[in-house]
């Protein structure tokens, strides 16, 4: 497939994809916002031309619509003949020719609302094919029917997955648009002197979206915070092998909301009916992939009990045999360095995963074997616990697909393959930096003993680094991150009136004690200075939740 020309005219967008045989071309009034399609012949010689690699939608902004193109991509590799796309760069097109008509306010805003875009495109992880779907895994796209494989790619997408899905309503006739999906890692091994390739993949859901912190539990719907299904992937001589994990944030109505203190307490709601939500969730994670076995990660004593507990409670009420729910203290466990103790929790549920087992065809085409239930995993961000335990369970899936299509003998371990171990580790333990980021602003803790196989002290050290990172993002930067996801995911759409943005939120008395510009400036001049700002200091921790870079966009849910 050639890459697509765009063609800006005073007047119009026209989009002209430059495949073989095919003469009709996009064109978008930059005027009326209206779509159609039109022919080669119509595009007028005058227009500037440059190629581009794909649409991802438009968006509405104070100064109007602005169309959203892919600028520069690069290939990772290909899955099935079908070649895969990283989107490295973009371009953010306004149809309106200039921005005189607003105000300086209004200008202003549409400069914070057009870099807030910009903040989820430059946010590593977005990947498309054009002709293969990206979002449903081997195991469904084998059981689809004739209709579903007549839909174009955004029709029937896995709409958890398509990140863009709001930036692309008003595309939804037109085929030549791409779907872009995060996180892929995909190699070629060699283990035996057999080549094979092997593929990480990690669907992060735009279902409840957004940040540490300021996004926890579940909505009404179901949906649950930092949702992610990982797809293990090998492909061999023609057979191929899939093994899908889910994590998630634990399904019920809590938050932990910053509020300057370095671990803030975590609060169950207590005028909600958890139930209800907690029932979807897994009414639709049965219904997608069947068995459930939940691995709660977290601290059983301190802050994190009452979760554990409750999580415990609300399985044990559904009484429901198509799931398990498994509590393993992972920090308690491991404590003292002894992280071999993981292996406690690997032999467990064994047996669970055996009866899962994993999805395999042969180069027939024949179906060997079909995943029947899923491992749900969480910690309390479901990031670093949670990927670790991951990566445990899917070398013993790898471990028995490579032994039964003839890559390992019976005898060997994957363990023993040391060049194809040391890509493994690492590719997991990238898998958990690209997840981290997304959600934490950093990469992930613990990646030392995903990538060695053992806890060492510099991995500590970079682990402290790490959270002293997110202690700062996640209070002093991440209310832009979250306003960032709900406006370019749809949650919050722009208003083209002259009333005021909600980027204008009056602050109240206790700012009136910070003296400088921003009262992050006045913090740091506290810290670094001492007694003479005491009583900004007190107000500022006493006041933390205030203080804090909240959300103004979409407002969240308020806790008990």
């Amino acid at each position: 497939m050639l890459s697509p020309l765009e063609h800006t005219s005073p007047e119009k967008f026209y989009i002209e994809a430059c495949d073989d045989g095919v003469d009709a071309v996009l064109a978008i009034d930059r005027v009326s916002n209206e779509m159609t399609l039109t022919g080669k012949k119509d595009v007028p010689s005058s227009a500037n031309t440059r190629p581009i690699c794909g649409i991802m939608g438009t968006v509405r902004l104070v100064a109007g619509m602005y169309l959203i193109v892919i600028t520069k991509k690069r290939n990772v590799g290909s899955l099935l003949g079908h070649a895969v796309w990283k989107a490295v760069d973009f371009d953010i097109i306004s149809y309106k020719k200039t921005v005189l008509h607003l105000t300086e306010n209004q200008t202003q805003d549409n400069k914070t609302f057009l870099s807030m875009i910009n903040n989820v495109l430059t946010t590593d992880g977005f990947y498309f094919c054009t002709d293969y779907d990206l979002t449903h895994t081997l195991q469904r796209l084998a059981d689809v029917s004739h209709d579903f494989q007549e839909m174009s790619l955004l029709e029937r997408a896995d709409q958890r997955f398509v990140w863009n899905g709001s930036l692309l309503r008003e595309f939804l006739t037109q085929p030549e648009v791409l779907d872009p999906d995060p996180v892929i890692v995909m190699k070629p091994c060699r283990v035996n002197g057999k080549i094979f390739e092997w593929i990480l993949i990690s669907r992060r859901s735009c279902f409840r979206a957004g940040v540490r912190y300021y996004v926890r539990g579940i909505d009404s719907e179901g949906h649950a915070a930092n949702f992610v299904e990982t797809e293990q992937i090998v492909l061999y001589n023609g057979g191929r092998a899939s093994f899908v994990q889910t994590r998630g944030s634990m399904p019920f109505f809590w938050s932990q909301r910053p509020n300057l203190k370095y671990k803030p307490k975590p609060l169950i709601s207590k005028n909600t009916n958890h139930m209800d939500g907690f029932q979807r969730h897994f009414d639709s994670q049965v219904l997608i992939y069947g068995k459930q076995t939940i691995l709660n990660l977290i601290n059983q004593k301190g802050s994190e009990k009452p979760l554990e507990q409750a999580f415990a409670k609300m399985v044990s009420g559904m009484e429901n045999g198509m799931i398990k729910y498994v509590a393993f203290d992972f920090h308690k466990e491991c404590s003292g360095m002894r992280w071999d103790r993981l292996n406690i929790l690997v032999d467990n549920v064994a047996e669970t995963q055996d009866e899962y087992s994993y999805f395999m065809v042969d180069a027939a085409g024949k179906v060997l074997s079909q995943q029947k239930g899923t491992f749900r995993s969480n910690c309390m961000d479901c990031l670093d616990r949670t990927n670790v335990i991951q990566s445990m369970l899917a070398r013993r899936s790898i471990q028995s697909q490579l032994q039964r299509m003839g890559v390992l003998h019976v005898a060997q371990r994957i363990e023993e393959q040391a060049d194809f171990e040391k890509i493994y580790k690492n590719a997991w333990a990238d898998n958990a930096n690209a997840c981290a980021k997304q959600y934490a602003g950093t990469g992930a803790l613990k990646t030392d003993f995903t990538r060695t196989g053992k806890r060492t002290q510099m991995g500590l050290v970079m682990d402290g680094v790490n959270s002293a990172i997110r202690y700062y993002k996640n209070n002093f930067s991440d209310g832009f991150r979250q306003d960032s996801i709900d406006l370019f995911l749809g949650n919050y759409a722009v208003d083209e009136t002259d009333g005021p943005t909600p980027l204008r939120i009056q602050k109240d008395w206790k700012f009136l004690t910070v003296s400088c510009d921003t009262w992050t400036e006045t913090l740091a001049y506290v810290l670094f200075w001492g007694a003479a700002a005491a009583v900004t200091a007190a107000v500022i921790v006493f006041n933390g939740r205030d203080f804090v870079d909240a959300p103004k966009l979409v407002q969240k849910e308020k806790m008990d």
